[in-house]
């Protein structure tokens, strides 16, 4: 039960977004252009950042609904999205990413936590500054969404297969057309 009256059966930041319009545009904007605006760091990269912070924080809707955008730009490979979100350092993904997702659990841990040898590590391994820019306002940013949908009570459970129709509009459609008539997820 969400802590504040929110429409019916709108699950996660859904719900919050209808309640208030005023803020849900600079919301989905923001995530629109972090996840899948031009970037060198694919929108299923991305997306991982998005997972796996959300992951570590604990918040279900978003670890759920991102992973399975992720996957949806990955052709289903939620192997890799959950190897990723549990351990990067064994996922088959590049070390530039691994190097990346270090900073972005770091971020989640707190900005300062993040150290001139994290980032050094990434460079050394091609990343550039926008690529890091961009991890750490990914992470940063997954954890305002998420404490916005934790610290409302909103999350919902949800069927595996919702989240994966969810993913799917999310990877495909994008973030930055919240409709009243018929609330896009976001983050």
């Amino acid at each position: 039960m969400a802590h504040i009256k929110l429409p019916e059966g709108l699950p996660g930041i859904v719900g919050p977004l209808t309640f208030s319009p005023e803020t849900a545009k600079p919301l989905t904007d923001l995530a629109e252009v972090l996840l899948r605006g031009p970037n060198t760091l694919t929108s299923a990269e991305r997306e991982m950042i998005a997972a796996y912070v959300s992951y570590r924080n604990e918040c279900n809707f978003c670890q759920l609904s991102h992973s399975a955008a992720a996957a949806a730009h990955l052709e289903g490979n939620y192997a890799l999205v959950d190897c990723v979100k549990s351990d990067p350092e064994s996922a088959q993904v590049s070390d530039k990413m691994k190097a990346l997702l270090n900073i972005a659990g770091k971020v989640q841990k707190g900005g300062k936590q993040v150290t001139s040898e994290d980032v050094e590590r990434a460079r050394a391994i091609g990343a550039t500054d926008k690529e890091i820019h961009d991890t750490v306002l990914i992470a940063a940013a997954f954890c305002m969404y998420n404490r916005y949908v934790d610290g409302l009570a909103t999350t919902q459970p949800l069927e595996r297969e919702a989240y994966y129709e969810m993913g799917q509009r999310m990877a495909h459609e994008g973030y930055g057309r919240h409709r009243q008539s018929k609330p896009q997820e976001v983050a």
